[in-house]
C-alpha cells in the first residue's frame, strides 16, 4: 500500500470518526432541547417547586446555581491563576515542585463524590459551615482549581519567549512582564479553562448532594442583605442547585407533572451552559485584541 493510499484510509477513519462524535453530541442535545422546550415558560423559570402538586418551577434553583457558580469562581480563579504564575514562573526544578504538579495531577482525577464526602466531613461538620452555598462553593473549588492551575500554567508557557525576553531587555520587572504581556496574551488559554471550571459548577450534583444540600428554604427576593437568613445572597444558607434538583425529581418526585419538570429543567440547564460559553468565548476575544492590540 502507497504512503497517498494510507493518508487517504486514514483521514477517512478520523472523519468518520469525528462525525459519529459529532451526530452523538448534536443528537443528545437535540432530545433534551426536544423534550424540554415545551415546558419553559416564565413562570417555570421564576416560580418555586411543588412537592406534591403539579405547576411548580425551578427559580430558587435555577438561582442557586447561578450564586454558586458566581461564588466559587470568585474563589477558584484567583487562587488558581496565582497558582499557574508561580508554577510557570517562579517555581524552580526539583522535588518539591514535583511533588506539588503530583498533587494537582491526584487531585483533579478524584471523582466528585469522594470531593463530597470530603466536604462533608471536613468543612460541613469539622468547620460548621454546615450545608450551605459556602461548602458547595469550596467543595467545588477543590476539584476546580488544578484545572485552572494547569490551564494557567499552560497558557504561559505558550507566549512566544522572544517577547517575554524583549520585555525584560527594555527593563520592565518580571511581574511586570507576566502582567502586560505575558498574561494578555494567554488570557483565551486561561478564559477557556474558566469555561471548563464553570461548566464543571453548573452541571456538578454528586459533590453538593453532601455539601450544599437538598433543600432550599423559601427566599425573599426583596431582601437582599447576606446577613438575613432569608436573603437569596446568604452564603451560609442550604442550596439546591438545578443540577441536584434534576436528580432529586426524577429520583423521588412525586408531583404529577415530575417527568416534565425535569425535561424542562434539563433543557434550561444545557441552554444556559451554552450561552455562559458563547458569551465567555466572545468576551475572551474582546479581551485578547484589547490588551494585544490586534483586530
Amino acid at each position: 500500500m502507497s504512503a497517498k493510499t494510507a493518508d487517504k484510509i486514514a483521514t477517512g477513519i478520523i472523519i468518520f470518526i469525528t462525525g459519529l462524535i459529532a451526530l452523538a453530541l448534536i443528537g443528545l442535545l437535540g432530545y433534551i432541547l426536544f423534550r424540554g422546550m415545551g415546558h419553559i415558560s416564565w413562570h417555570f423559570l421564576t416560580s418555586p417547586p411543588e412537592t406534591i402538586r403539579k405547576g411548580g418551577g425551578i427559580g430558587p434553583q435555577l438561582f442557586n446555581s447561578l450564586f454558586l457558580l458566581v461564588l466559587t469562581m470568585v474563589i477558584t480563579v484567583p487562587i488558581g491563576i496565582g497558582a499557574g504564575i508561580y508554577m510557570s514562573e517562579y517555581a524552580k526544578a526539583g522535588k518539591i515542585t514535583s511533588t506539588i504538579r503530583l498533587i494537582v495531577e491526584v487531585l483533579s482525577s478524584f471523582p466528585s463524590i469522594i470531593v463530597g464526602l470530603f466536604g462533608l466531613l471536613v468543612i460541613v461538620n469539622k468547620f460548621n459551615f454546615g450545608f450551605s452555598l459556602l461548602s458547595g462553593a469550596l467543595a467545588l473549588t477543590i476539584f476546580n482549581l488544578p484545572l485552572m492551575v494547569r490551564i494557567t500554567e499552560q497558557g504561559l508557557r505558550s507566549v512566544p519567549l522572544a517577547q517575554k525576553e524583549a520585555s525584560l531587555a527594555l527593563g520592565i520587572s518580571k511581574w511586570k512582564t507576566i502582567r502586560s504581556v505575558q498574561l494578555p496574551i494567554a488570557l483565551p488559554i486561561v478564559l477557556s479553562g474558566s469555561i471548563l471550571a464553570a461548566g464543571r459548577i453548573f452541571g456538578e450534583a454528586a459533590a453538593l448532594l453532601f455539601t450544599a444540600g437538598m433543600s432550599t428554604p423559601r427566599l425573599d427576593f426583596s431582601d437582599w442583605n447576606p446577613l438575613h437568613s432569608d436573603s437569596p445572597l446568604n452564603p451560609m444558607r442550604p442550596a439546591e442547585t438545578l443540577a441536584v434538583h434534576i436528580w432529586k425529581i426524577n429520583s423521588e418526585g412525586l408531583a404529577p407533572d415530575a417527568t416534565q419538570i425535569a425535561a424542562g429543567a434539563s433543557a434550561v440547564l444545557i441552554i444556559t451552559v451554552l450561552l455562559f460559553n458563547l458569551g465567555a468565548r466572545a468576551l475572551g476575544r474582546y479581551m485578547h485584541n484589547k490588551f494585544t492590540a490586534s483586530k
